[in-house]
């Protein structure tokens, strides 16, 4: 049988931009989407925020990319059309999809309202969908998903500033959470502060916790304090401030992706404290055993969240005003955003303007 082209395989016609080979550079593609099945919610994209993993992604830096790969799972628009049996949206509604577009629904995970978790997950992008054919993600024009992996947008909320919420918002949202790191007075660390420690900031803090952002750079400390409201701010090369630091904290929330020692967190948190990972390096950390026995530490992770959860968080940030803080950008200036982000130029999320923008 001879493949069919992208543009020839589903009903729908689609255009958006993808990566052709492990260069990574974008350019524009047609392709297309299913015909909106009777679970399914179909809604014209307006926004999708660029996330560090569509680079890791369109450069294959995972060894799991297959080519033409469209990027983007913060993804948000208004509803064009509904299945026959879709019952919570209707068209003209705000919507999003997040980082996943289907799961088992039958499994542990699954029936816990884990599907983030499900061994046989689909990823919005870049992966088998159950027909066999590819997932494409939200650098383009239209959008189709099971409404179960759909998220109700909340009138208050701004459509531009949300969308990074869907990945960058649940993936540090999840974690206070799920460990305990949500309760009023809690000293919470924050590593990193781009796109998903920004978030994790405004989100602690709106949980009432006392915040600290952890970073090397002590030229965002004024940042940090004033514009995203941390409570203090601590240079993580500085051995005198991490010493004054030491035994102060009772969990963190680790998003950097880049090579770092943990030592020096676990030091910095109290007894029965909790070193959380959310950030991806490729090589393995070292965990000395030590600083974990004498304090009864531990270290976790967390990988963005359910479905469930995820509509929460979305919520919970349209209670407490959480959205953000972005550089809007025109589809024809990702690449060179793509190079932006691997300077860390950003603040701290570009997000495309693809209403106006993909032509």
């Amino acid at each position: 049988m001879v493949a069919k082209l992208p543009e020839k395989e589903h009903p729908k016609q689609s255009f958006g931009w993808a990566a052709r080979d492990q260069s990574g550079v974008l350019s524009p593609f047609k392709f297309s989407r299913r015909a909106t099945g009777e679970k399914d919610v179909s809604f014209k994209v307006l926004y999708c925020g660029m996330c560090h993993s569509d680079i890791h992604m369109v450069k294959n830096e995972w060894g799991s990319s297959t080519y033409p790969l469209v990027p983007g799972h913060e993804i948000v628009g208004v509803v064009t059309e509904v299945g026959s049996k879709v019952e919570k949206f209707k068209v003209g509604d705000k919507v999003g999809v997040g980082c996943m577009v289907g799961s088992c629904h039958s499994c542990d995970n699954c029936t816990n309202n884990l599907e983030n978790y499900c061994p046989q997950m689909i990823l919005t992008y870049g992966a088998k969908y159950y027909d066999g054919t590819t997932t494409y993600g939200g650098y383009s024009d239209n959008m189709v998903a099971d409404e179960h992996f759909i998220v109700r947008i909340p009138d208050n909320l701004p459509l531009d500033a949300t969308a990074p919420l869907l990945c960058a918002g649940i993936t540090v949202y999840s974690p206070l959470k799920y460990y305990g790191l949500d309760k009023p007075g809690l000293h919470v660390g924050v590593v990193g502060l781009g796109g998903l420690g920004h978030m994790a900031v405004k989100f602690a803090k709106a949980m009432g916790a006392k915040v600290t952002v952890i970073s090397t750079s002590p030229n965002k400390q004024q940042e940090a304090i004033e514009r995203l409201g941390a409570d203090s701010f601590l240079v993580s090369r500085d051995q005198d401030q991490m010493q004054v630091a030491m035994g102060t904290m009772d969990g963190i929330i680790d998003t950097v992706s880049a090579m770092h020692p943990l030592l020096p967190l676990l030091g910095l948190l109290k007894s029965h404290g909790k070193l959380i990972l959310v950030g991806a390096p490729e090589k393995p950390l070292e965990l000395p055993a030590f600083p974990l026995l004498m304090g009864r530490k531990m270290v976790g992770g967390s990988c963005i969240g359910g479905m469930k959860e995820t509509q929460e968080m979305v919520d919970f940030a349209a209670k407490h005003g959480i959205t953000s803080d972005i550089e809007v950008i025109p589809i024809d200036y990702v690449n060179t955003a793509i190079e932006r982000m691997l300077k860390a130029d950003v603040r701290y999320r570009f997000v495309i303007d693809i209403g106006n923008t993909i032509k």
